[in-house]
């Protein structure tokens, strides 16, 4: 299997780590709700098309912790043999348990979410260990310290935030710096749809040389063709849990859609091939992050790595559209 000869693997800030240039995450259709054959058949496809990183967090699934239990059980199956050659990164921020201690950026919270992670995940560390939002009700040194604590447990190589505006990744950066640890990398939401972090975090990034991925590259699907004729079963909008809801899915913006969907056919792309790559560009990201709720939405997704130049009118027109 030649699975390396054709992703690309981008640099992580300064750090001497590689990540390929589109990750799987596992937010959704890894959970409870979901078909294990499935997961283990998407598992494989990105594997074998080159994609090392796997990314879960401790509340994924539904329910929360099925996404690292299944992942658990595909890392001693179907990828049984691999751990060396694969990065996985869970997180905690977000609740996950009752009571008072289940939530938030809490060294308690933090470090034992970690350690129920690595119990369902069946590993004896994870590759990156996040922070998967800034908590206001705690000092942020003592989120960075369990992140900090976590490296030097052996429990995670690498640490990083999520959900981090530049202020706060800045400040988290050097307050890990004074413990003699570095911030890894930000994961941020990013996609046409939502261009928040080019302004302020994508400089203080480079600045900083933190690595960056984001989340929700494709809006949930929303910058796919899977709308523009209404709302299929199947999706995520039509699923009664998930974020997406059908009330998001408004004229206006289908309409934008509609646009960038007719340049990326100009291009010889689907709008999520498009999609993707403009990413990669305009965010300057060390990856993407994609969801998949099957193996061909993983190899479609992978293939727009062929086509990920821009002439400066193609992005003009897309600017255009985005603006409208």
């Amino acid at each position: 299997m030649n699975r390396y000869s054709e992703m690309i693997y981008n640099r992580c800030g300064r750090s001497g780590l590689k990540l390929p240039a589109i990750s799987l995450g596992l937010w959704h259709n890894f959970g409870s709700v979901d078909v294990f054959s499935n997961m283990q058949e998407m598992a494989k496809t990105a594997f074998d098309l080159g994609i090392t990183h796997f990314d879960l967090a401790n509340n994924y699934g539904p329910v929360g912790g099925s996404a690292e239990e299944n992942f658990g059980k595909i890392l001693r199956t179907t990828l049984h043999g691999h751990r060396d050659e694969l990065i996985i990164s869970t997180k905690a921020g977000y609740g996950m348990w009752p009571g008072p201690y289940g939530d938030g950026g809490s060294r308690k919270y933090m470090l034992a979410s970690l350690d129920q992670s690595l119990k369902r995940l069946g590993l004896d560390y994870v590759d990156i260990f996040y922070s998967h939002r800034f908590d206001k009700d705690t000092p942020l040194e003592e989120t960075m310290g369990a992140l900090a604590s976590a490296v030097k447990q052996g429990k995670a190589l690498y640490v990083g935030v999520s959900n981090y505006d530049a202020a706060q990744t800045r400040r988290a950066y050097e307050i890990l710096k004074d413990m003699g640890v570095t911030l890894l990398i930000n994961q941020p939401c990013y996609n046409m749809l939502n261009r928040w972090i080019e302004p302020e975090l994508v400089p203080t990034l480079e600045e900083l040389g933190v690595g960056s991925i984001s989340f929700s590259p494709l809006a949930q699907g929303q910058l796919t063709d899977r709308y523009l004729k209404g709302i299929p079963s199947d999706s995520r909008a039509a699923k009664p849990w998930g974020f997406l809801k059908e009330k998001d899915i408004t004229p206006e913006k289908l309409a934008k859609i509609s646009k960038l969907n007719e340049i990326a056919a100009s291009r010889g792309q689907t709008l999520a091939e498009m999609a993707l790559v403009w990413n990669l560009k305009q965010g300057r990201l060390t990856s993407v992050l994609i969801g998949a709720s099957r193996p061909e939405q993983i190899r479609d997704n992978v293939a727009a790595l062929k086509n990920r130049d821009f002439t400066p009118d193609e992005l003009s027109a897309i600017d255009a559209v985005l603006r409208g």
